[in-house]
């Protein structure tokens, strides 16, 4: 009789460290979901920056790392040539991932906690200037655009209100109170706030309501699902406040290059929707509005990253100060 053969452990061994690791990912993926709530694009971001992680760590196991380690992970990231900021959020992400594994008693301590990241210049956010922010509202023509009522509203919502551009692909139509010349938008969390619309932004969209809505509406096939579509959503039954040229919800890469298009007809360059948001919030300052009623129309958690707008309010009144002082 013949004795059996030995077991092949190799194979075992080479693909369960890959197993473990995508269970952990996992884990820690519906912890940041579910646990601190955050955004799907948040969610996406720690995804990318764990599987660089992971890329890295390769064979190794998570409880024997040290700092030593860490420190090679960080040498990685810089052979990489990744911009500091990236760094820094790669490295809030691994100490993120680690506070989970700590409070789910995987690891009995947070080793990652003690990596420090890079030294960042703080950026001052670009703004437009009112004039420019003018050219831009109005740079969507009935002659060349196809969509130019929706492209102004669109426009005139990023800067009424401040919003994200995640926040306003999202916008419902029942979120929008045209009487009370307001919104309700939903932010990082989930949180919703309600923010302002002047009436500008309110004229554009009961034109692109009321002379394109139903236009794309009728472009759209509920026979295919598409990507921003729901199953049980039909034209009757779709809620979004703007939809794309096939009559779906608007992704967010499409209002970013819907901003920089128009951005570049008015002679500006690197305007995102970002720096419509940053407009808003500098021309609020800069206007008399208080910094606490600016963060809770921006959603900021902390007063702290609202402040950041005060430096372009204080240029402002240096300029001033020089102008009228006697001795300015």
């Amino acid at each position: 009789m013949k004795p059996n053969p030995r077991r092949r452990t190799l194979l075992v061994k080479s693909i369960e460290p890959q197993r473990d690791q995508h269970s952990r990912l996992e884990g820690f993926l519906r912890y940041i979901a579910h646990e601190r709530q955050l955004s799907d694009n948040s969610i996406a971001a720690y995804r990318r920056d764990m599987e660089h992680f992971f890329r890295w760590l390769g064979n190794r196991k998570l409880e024997k790392l040290r700092i030593n380690d860490f420190a090679d992970y960080v040498a990685w990231l810089e052979k990489r040539n990744l911009a500091p900021s990236s760094r820094a959020r790669h490295i809030a992400s691994l100490r993120t991932f680690y506070q989970y594994l700590q409070l789910e008693g995987i690891m009995p301590d947070n080793p990652a906690k003690l990596l420090g990241s890079p030294k960042l210049w703080e950026r001052m956010p670009t703004i437009l200037t009112p004039e420019q922010v003018n050219r831009l509202l109005v740079a969507p023509e009935e002659t060349s655009d196809k969509l130019w009522r929706r492209d102004r509203a669109i426009l005139e919502f990023f800067y009424a209100t401040g919003c994200r551009c995640s926040e306003l692909v999202n916008l419902k139509l029942q979120d929008i109170h045209e009487s009370e010349e307001q919104c309700r938008c939903t932010g990082k969390g989930n949180k919703q706030r309600t923010v302002l619309l002047n009436k500008r932004a309110i004229a554009a969209f009961r034109l692109w309501m009321s002379e394109e809505r139903e236009t794309v509406l009728n472009r759209r096939s509920d026979e295919h699902l598409g990507y921003f579509k729901h199953a049980d959503e039909t034209k009757a039954q779709v809620p979004w406040a703007f939809l794309s040229f096939k009559g779906y919800r608007m992704r967010r890469e499409a209002m970013w290059n819907l901003i920089k298009k128009y951005a570049a007809r008015i002679g500006v360059a690197n305007v995102s929707p970002h720096t419509l948001r940053h407009s808003f919030a500098t021309h609020m300052l800069v206007g008399g509005m208080d910094l606490r009623q600016v963060q809770g129309l921006l959603g900021h958690e902390s007063i702290v990253t609202t402040q950041i707008y005060t430096h372009h309010n204080m240029e402002h009144l240096k300029k001033i100060h020089a102008k009228c002082h006697p001795r300015g």
